[in-house]
């Protein structure tokens, strides 16, 4: 899969990349009519920036894939709202954010959509799969290579629960293949898949060039903290799972910012083992967030439920009127507010809102 004309992205940013950084998967911002709210969008991503985070991911799960149903005006809307936001912030700090956009569908309509994204000044594109359910790994990789040519990739594997599919260790090895596939993001809910992928990556022979980030909402801390040991032909290779682009880190974000710090500077026994027990609270939060209990079908608006109390956003409603927030589920979030106190950041949101919102 050799194309030396292939887009790749900036050095900063892959640095930054590699690194590891805290990537928000951005809700959709509505107002009571289900129309778009561009102040508090703007707000939201004013939040994640202040916040700490080191990257976006714009017109993914998180921000409802059927924004596409809504014209494409939506989309791109979405797209450059994001965009300009990162760009001011951009100017007025220094640093480097990095700019993941969500592309799926079939092949024609990726494309369209990957390059709205390159005029909209993104970096990668978040590539889901779930168009190709049935399709074998030739031609859904043929469709990745297409999409390469646009912009650089950055991998995901959705979960089955949301509209994900399986996807074998021998799709993730000739993925890794194609020269500027930059990142992946791991969301199977799943250790085994998990595991897949990143076997996939190492026996591509590019587990240098190629980040890895969790996408497992379920297993956070944990992700971050294991170093996977794949043996190959030259010898034994060592892998981390550096950072995450998570529906979960749109929430809570600047405690999730610190936790990440933290398992980055992690060295003692002691370390880790506060981490792991803190990864267990995580989890059980984000269990009343995304709806476990329903498989999953109040996730949208579970995000929604925990911005909205902050005053970030003004309801929970979703494109889909049928999307809310499970029977019980209220409860649940509340239940997590009480029990782990350290890890919302309520006080820093109440402190910066009304800067946000102006």
């Amino acid at each position: 899969m050799e194309n030396i004309n292939l887009p790749i992205l900036p050095e900063e940013t892959n640095k930054l990349l590699h690194k590891g950084v805290v990537i928000p998967a951005l809700p959709l911002a509505l107002n009571k009519d289900r129309e778009l709210d561009e102040r508090r969008q703007r707000a939201l991503l004013r939040y994640y920036l202040d916040a700490g985070a080191g990257g976006i991911a714009a017109a993914v799960h998180t921000t409802q894939f059927n924004i596409r149903k809504h014209g494409v005006n939506l989309f791109e809307r979405i797209l450059r709202i994001t965009s300009e936001e990162i760009r001011d912030f951009t100017l007025r700090s220094g640093k480097t954010i990095i700019k993941i956009a969500g592309v799926i569908g079939r092949t024609e309509q990726a494309i369209r959509e990957a390059q709205m994204a390159v005029n909209s000044g993104y970096d990668a594109a978040l590539l889901s799969l779930a168009a190709f359910q049935d399709d074998h790994n030739t031609e859904i990789l043929a469709h990745c290579q297409k999409i390469s040519e646009v912009m650089p990739l950055f991998g995901f594997y959705l979960q089955p629960a949301v509209g994900g599919r399986i996807l074998d260790v021998d799709f993730w090895r000739s993925f890794s293949g194609i020269p500027n596939v930059a990142a992946i993001k791991i969301a199977p809910f799943n250790r085994y898949q998990t595991h897949d992928v990143i076997r996939g990556v190492v026996e591509s022979g590019r587990a240098i060039d190629i980040a890895l980030y969790t996408g497992n909402d379920d297993n956070i801390i944990a992700d971050l903290l294991t170093e996977y040991h794949i043996p190959v032909n030259s010898g034994m290779v060592k892998k981390r799972i550096v950072g995450g682009l998570l529906g979960h880190w749109a929430v809570w974000t600047k405690k999730a910012v610190e936790i990440l710090d933290k398992v980055h500077s992690a060295e003692s026994a002691a370390d880790i083992k506060a981490l792991i027990t803190l990864g267990t609270k995580v989890t059980d939060s984000n269990a009343a967030f995304f709806d476990v209990a329903n498989n999953f079908s109040g996730v949208i608006a579970g995000i929604h439920e925990v911005l909205r109390r902050q005053g970030l956003l003004e309801g929970t409603w979703t494109l889909d009127k049928e999307e809310k927030l499970s029977p019980g589920q209220k409860d649940e979030i509340n239940r997590v507010y009480d029990a782990y106190p350290e890890l919302n950041d309520d006080d820093f949101v109440r402190e910066n809102l009304g800067k946000w919102l102006s």
